[in-house]
């Protein structure tokens, strides 16, 4: 009990006391009363605050009149009502402890309880606001005879009848009990309290349980006596939450299950137990116990070995789709999206589970839950990561909670929800989580190292051993009375300390991790009861928990949106979140203009010691550096943007697959994002990079090249960071991606130059066609060359002069060269391994050019088959070769003359003006490279 509320009791005794009177009786209760609670240093102390509230109230009052001492004390103790609203000193399940305290005052002397006390203590309950209906409930519950305690929907009767003969109140059958134990339950507070008469003794926490004394029954607390089943706190909750949650009660079964990795090596050795709504359980154990391993197991994540879980008889890993939503997960690694604030986290998480309701419904449910956890007034506020903290540690536990809690599912698994936090902060959290299991939810949280308290809050207590062996399963208080009983301590039936009622859940690890001591009384490596010995001695004694076996699967209260709303959310989500982050916007806007103008100010050459020295487009040779760079920057680029989108969300992946979401529409909401991010990235560097380059026009062209280099390498930034566990990992992959480009696209090195087992001095080999950098650069430049505003004046006839020059000099060398073959071979009358491909060779080639130069004639062509070939027709393919040779150097000469007359024409209108547009629009390098 607080400091708080013993002053406060003490004060309020004085006054009750009659201190007019005499004050012995009533000073051996106030002393029976603290020797319950406190040792005897702190009996004398507040006894003698009890003595001198006492002598200060007897000399207001003695001096008055009956009838004015009996005003006077109610008006003291409204004056210490309105003290204790004021000060804000007590809370409402306090106050109701010093109600029910000041009535057991009451009713401890010799006589019944007058209704002058009576009166006093309505007095103190009105004062403190404690409604009259509840205050006469209480009254009748701690004053009245057990006959005629009210039969209530908030009474629970324990007996050793069957039946009750109640109507309202709820009951339960204990056998072997020799008595009564009556149950009140405050709704207000949701607080509990005993009162016990009986024959047989009965203890709590440890404690001899007087007759007809009433006692607040905490989490944590157990009622035992001889040769009967202990009366759990989570039993008598059960009673009454049963009919709140009884649609959507669960029954959690795990059936003899094991688990083992990959390698082979067991993680959870066989074990098997029964959990149902309302509880909240706890799971201990040594590192490397196997805690998390079986919460993975438990939650659906990885399914076991051997055995299977079941909720309500589904198996939760073959029926995925029928538990669907029922189970909520809340990772131990922080799942927040640090660049949002608290309330747009908690937003577009709702907005991807309740696609049945509208915006306003859905802002509504956001803000019912932040306030509930706590978190409405730093709705507004910016997460941040853990290492950069906008809101406390114990703020981004709760918001990290509510991320699942606000889809209300049936089961929740916690991975250490209060690591890292103070103690205070992890007493807040559980609180929080105690509270869900009230409103039937059940829980699992692996925790470590708990306090006195929240080791109290727990329904049931999971131990596991190195191993993943199970050495407990059962009430948190008697697993210390469990394993000192094991190794034979004397003092094994002393769980809670006698004073101040506190346990130590590190002893459990102490005795089970107790070493062997050698002679000289040394400890060694050597565990005196090993992992497997412990498990085999629990489940030896261990006996199996009745449960009335779950119905149908509960109704779920939620609906994920259709992949087109998905994409929709995480999209926004992800743009917000982008534009939140300043640091990332800055580097990502700036990055590409900053290349660019490195880039393009790096390679603007011109010759300094030319008369005139002036910059002109036409003579940098540095231009196909420019555009190779170009390319090469856009999938750098591309790639380092990309590259931790994925693996940085993988844990709030891993958290969301519990809700079956779409992951084609998570994936193309990135794809869609980093597109957008590239188009930007591109035109700016289009933008500057050909301005201070000289590059006129073609902006849309080369926008649209280096967009397209910088999306695929987005995708493959993607790829990479969904293939891989770490971003350092990542991120070493990136120059293994974008060296080949620079060396396999040809530019850097010519691909006939290169190994001649990987290459061909004939053809492009198979890689080079799949290399980005190659597509982009001969793009850009073949567009530069061809389509800017001076080289379309000429285009046509250095395209027929090009395509000349390729037929007179290296078709007609091939083809004559394939012909001259065939015919030594019909000479010899001997035909070589490559006669037939030669051949072939010249009557595709043939062909094709006879449709094209139509009046050259060529009458042998049906002759030039293997089977049908003669001399003669090999003599004439010669000859008409030739006349193509002949054809194309005409052609090449005319394009020419056409090329400088009219070259001569415009030079000669305005010289200036002609030579100002060559300058400014082409480039002689270029020009030599295509």
């Amino acid at each position: 009990m607080s400091e708080k509320i013993l002053e406060t009791l003490m004060q309020l005794f004085a006054l009750i006391a009659k201190p007019q009177a005499d004050d012995t009786e009533r000073r051996g209760v106030v002393e029976a009363f603290l020797k319950r609670l406190l040792n005897q240093e702190l009996v004398k102390e507040y006894l003698t605050k009890y003595d001198e509230a006492f002598e200060e109230a007897r000399k207001k009052l003695e001096k008055s009149s009956a009838e004015r001492r009996e005003g006077a004390i109610a008006i003291r103790i409204r004056k210490l009502c309105k003290d204790i609203n004021e000060q804000g000193q007590l809370d409402q399940e306090q106050r109701i402890v010093v109600v029910i305290q000041a009535l057991e005052f009451c009713k401890s002397g010799s006589s019944e309880v007058s209704q002058l006390e009576r009166g006093f203590i309505s007095t103190l309950a009105e004062g403190l606001n404690i409604t009259e209906e509840e205050y006469a409930f209480i009254e009748s519950f701690v004053l009245n005879s057990f006959d005629n305690i009210p039969d209530d929907q908030n009474i629970l009767l324990i007996d050793g009848n069957e039946e009750s003969g109640l109507s309202e109140a709820k009951h339960v059958y204990k056998e072997l009990l020799k008595g009564q134990i009556w149950i009140l339950f405050v709704p207000s507070v949701k607080m509990y309290f005993s009162r016990f008469k009986g024959s047989g003794e009965l203890s709590m926490n440890g404690q001899l349980l007087h007759e007809e004394k009433v006692y607040p029954f905490s989490q944590g607390s157990s009622i035992k006596g001889y040769k009967i089943k202990p009366v759990y706190y989570w039993d008598v909750t059960m009673q009454f939450l049963k009919e709140e949650f009884k649609a959507s009660r669960v029954v959690y079964n795990v059936n003899n299950i094991e688990y083992r990795f990959k390698s082979g090596k067991v993680g959870i050795h066989h074990m098997s137990f029964k959990e149902e709504s309302g509880r909240m359980v706890g799971i201990m154990g040594a590192s490397g116990a196997g805690k998390s391993t079986l919460l993975s197991v438990l939650n659906g994540t990885n399914p076991p070995f051997d055995g299977e879980v079941l909720i309500n008889g589904v198996s939760i890993h073959k029926d995925k789709e029928k538990i669907k939503g029922l189970i909520g997960y809340v990772s131990q690694d922080d799942l927040l999206i640090e660049e949002l604030t608290v309330f747009e986290n908690l937003y577009y998480n709702a907005k991807l589970c309740f696609d049945n309701l509208t915006d306003e419904e859905i802002v509504i449910r956001v803000d019912n839950t932040l306030k509930n956890l706590g978190l409405f007034e730093i709705r507004d506020m910016k997460v941040g990561s853990p290492l950069n903290k906008k809101i406390s540690g114990g703020q981004r536990k709760r918001l990290n909670i509510s991320l699942e809690l606000i889809r209300e599912p049936a089961i929740m698994f916690l991975d250490e929800p209060t690591s890292g936090l103070s103690s205070r902060d992890s007493e807040n959290i559980l609180d929080l989580l105690k509270e869900l299991a009230r409103k039937g939810k059940l829980l699992f949280i692996v925790i470590h190292q708990p306090s006195s308290d929240i080791f109290k809050m727990f329904d049931k207590l999971i131990i596991l051993d190195t191993g993943g062996y199970l050495i407990y399963n059962g009430n948190p208080i008697e697993s210390i009375e469990y394993f000192k009983k094991r190794i034979e301590q004397a003092n094994y039936n002393e769980s809670e300390c006698y004073v101040c009622g506190n346990v130590n859940p590190e002893q459990i690890f102490n005795i089970v991790e107790t070493r062997v001591f050698t002679e000289s009384g040394q400890p060694t490596d050597t565990r005196r009861i090993s992992p497997g010995d412990w498990s085999n001695l629990y489940k030896s004694e261990a006996k199996e928990d009745i449960i009335d076996p779950g119905t149908t699967i509960p109704e779920i209260n939620f609906k994920t949106p259709n992949k087109l709303k998905q994409w929709l959310v995480f999209t926004k989500r992800d743009i917000l979140s982008k534009i939140a982050d300043v640091q990332y916007m800055l580097i990502t806007l700036l990055e590409a203009p900053i290349l660019a103008i490195a880039l393009s100010f790096l390679i603007r050459y011109f010759d300094e010691s030319a008369v005139n020295p002036r910059y002109t487009l036409y003579e940098n040779s540095n231009l196909p550096v420019y555009i190779f760079m170009s390319v090469i920057i856009a999938i750098f680029m591309g790639l380092t943007v990309s590259a931790e989108e994925i693996i940085k969300d993988r844990k709030i992946l891993k958290r969301e697959a519990f809700l079956n979401l779409s992951w084609n529409s998570y994936l193309m909401s990135k794809v869609f994002v980093q597109l957008g991010i590239s188009a930007i990235q591109a035109l700016t560097f289009v933008i500057i990079g050909n301005l201070i380059s000289g590059i006129r026009g073609m902006w849309f062209e080369y926008w649209l090249v280096l967009f397209t280099c910088w999306a695929g390498a987005n995708i493959m930034g993607l790829i990479i960071s969904d293939s891989f566990k770490a971003v350092a990992t990542i991120y070493m992959w990136i120059p293994f991606l974008v060296i080949p480009q620079i060396i396999l696209s040809g530019i850097m090195v010519k691909f006939e130059k290169l190994n001649p087992n990987l290459s061909s001095p004939v053809e492009i080999p198979w890689y080079g066609n799949l290399i980005t950098a190659r597509w982009g650069y001969e793009a850009l430049a073949v567009k530069q060359f061809k389509d800017n505003r001076y080289e379309k004046q000429f285009y046509v006839y250095d395209k027929a002069m090009s395509k000349a020059k390729f037929k007179k000099d290296f078709w007609y060398i091939e083809i004559k060269g394939k012909l001259d073959n065939v015919r030594n071979d019909l000479d010899r009358g001997t035909r070589r391994e490559s006669f037939n491909s030669d051949l072939q060779v010249a009557y595709n080639e043939i062909k094709k050019e006879k449709a094209l130069t139509p009046n050259i004639t060529f009458d042998y062509l049906g002759l030039l088959t293997p089977d049908k070939v003669t001399k003669e027709a090999v003599l004439s393919a010669t000859d008409y070769v030739e006349s193509i040779r002949r054809y194309y150097i005409d052609y090449s000469n005319a394009a020419r003359d056409r090329k400088e007359s009219l070259m001569t024409r415009l030079q000669s209108e305005d010289k200036e003006g002609f030579l100002r547009l060559r300058d400014m629009y082409t480039n002689e390098s270029l020009e030599e490279f295509v």
